[in-house]
């Protein structure tokens, strides 16, 4: 490979892969570097003030392309229930590790009770989870999963009444191809934004992450690893066979960094399509899979759902759980993760259903410890769910396109790069 073509390809992510080695370095030996966090905070609200219009034109978009509902119900529901069976492979995958290596050897002597915030009941979850009570909460990325909802919806009215011909069709697609490039735009100032997040979060965390919470993270990071390297090539072997796994490893790092260092899917939701556009993903099945997996993909979320189950058995000196007490760890990691992380009125919706279903009677102790483990394992976490979200696409199109899609893409693409010669 030429040197101009690897650094085109790879030129920005050392870019921001340097700017988080500078970022963790300054606040290792700079307390006072938590002052930098706004650089960080700036990048990440400039995506967030992005995704909606992206989220509501890619999908609304991806839909009135299709003049076809039966393709776009296939993709929808194929994608939700490939979500589900992947969290459970992730969070059993970490379960039988944690057997042989258990987070917390010995058992906390001294534990202090703590707050447990008020959450959302189960009736207005599921409300939440389809519905807002008014069309401008919809303009807010708290309300994803009904964003998508009504997305979906209204891309198959202006399918009906005549498609991307139709001038409407026409303002979406434009819209998107706009929000791209306005997300290209704010790209650019990433690497400093990763520094100035990476160094808050060392500064303000370095100190404390010692002991089990130490031992912790390194469980969980590693696996968070391993898994994207090994189940992501699987995932992908099974949409696209060797091409789609080569694919995969050309360009899962970038959506991979990039969810490391906004601690966020949707923000990263831009990467990812990206990601899933160079590696001949048809745009359709990008602009539906994609947005969905920010919001309900979650294999990190999943392995880190086994991880504060057996964390806290180890706090409290219970030993390893019992095989039936697995099964429903499984089950509470994919409700909790896949089922309800986009929701709004969530908030730590996943560390609460742990603490009310494992340690009912040890509510006041277990939830803040449950929650202090949430934000020490989300960077990993969410750089496995967004990058996730991108592997996927190779096992919709799949579904959606036959075996040997990705073959005849990729032929038909050296076909017309012959013919332009």
């Amino acid at each position: 490979m030429k040197k101009t073509s690897f650094l085109k390809n790879y030129g920005f992510l050392l870019l921001l892969l340097l700017g988080i080695v500078l970022g963790c370095i300054t606040g290792a030996i700079w307390p006072g570097a938590t002052v930098l966090e706004p650089l960080g905070t700036v990048f990440i609200n400039m995506m967030f003030c992005v995704v909606v219009p992206l989220v509501f034109s890619s999908i609304s978009g991806a839909i009135l392309n299709m003049r076809d509902a039966k393709r776009a119900g296939k993709i929808i529901v194929s994608t939700i229930l490939i979500f589900l069976l992947t969290g459970a492979i992730a969070c059993s995958l970490e379960l039988v590790l944690l057997r042989f290596f258990p987070p917390v050897p010995v058992p906390w002597a001294n534990l202090t009770a703590g707050t447990v915030d008020e959450q959302t009941d189960i009736a207005t979850l599921i409300v939440n989870f389809f519905t807002v009570n008014d069309f401008n909460a919809l303009l807010s990325r708290k309300a994803m999963l009904p964003l998508i909802v009504f997305s979906i919806i209204f891309g198959i009215c202006v399918s009906k009444v005549g498609g991307p011909d139709h001038p409407i069709g026409k303002w979406i697609n434009g819209l998107t191809d706009v929000m791209l490039q306005f997300v290209q735009i704010i790209t650019y100032y990433a690497p400093i934004a990763f520094f100035g997040f990476f160094a808050s979060l060392v500064a303000t965390y370095g100190p404390q992450l010692v002991g089990d919470y130490g031992r912790a993270m390194l469980l969980v990071y590693p696996s968070d690893l391993i898994y994207s390297l090994t189940f992501f090539a699987l995932y992908a072997w099974i949409g696209g066979g060797r091409d789609a796994v080569r694919l995969m490893y050309k360009n899962l790092l970038r959506p991979f960094v990039t969810a490391l260092g906004t601690c966020s899917s949707t923000a990263t939701m831009p990467t990812t399509m990206a990601a899933a556009r160079n590696s001949y993903i048809s745009s359709d099945i990008a602009e539906l899979v994609v947005p969905l997996g920010a919001t309900m993909h979650m294999d990190g979320a999943c392995i880190s759902a086994a991880l504060k189950v057996v964390f806290m058995y180890g706090v409290f000196g219970w030993g390893f759980p019992k095989f039936g007490t697995l099964i429903l760890i499984v089950v509470v990691a994919c409700l909790s993760s896949v089922a309800f992380s986009g929701v709004p009125g969530g908030g730590y919706i996943g560390e609460y259903l742990i603490a009310v279903i494992f340690f009912p009677s040890q509510m006041a102790i277990a939830y803040p410890i449950l929650v202090t483990l949430g934000n020490i394992f989300d960077p990993a976490s969410t750089a496995v769910n967004a990058s996730g979200d991108f592997v996927i696409c190779f096992w919709i199109e799949r579904i959606a396109d036959g075996k040997g899609w990705l073959q005849k893409k990729i032929a038909a693409a050296a076909e017309k790069k012959e013919a332009s010669v």
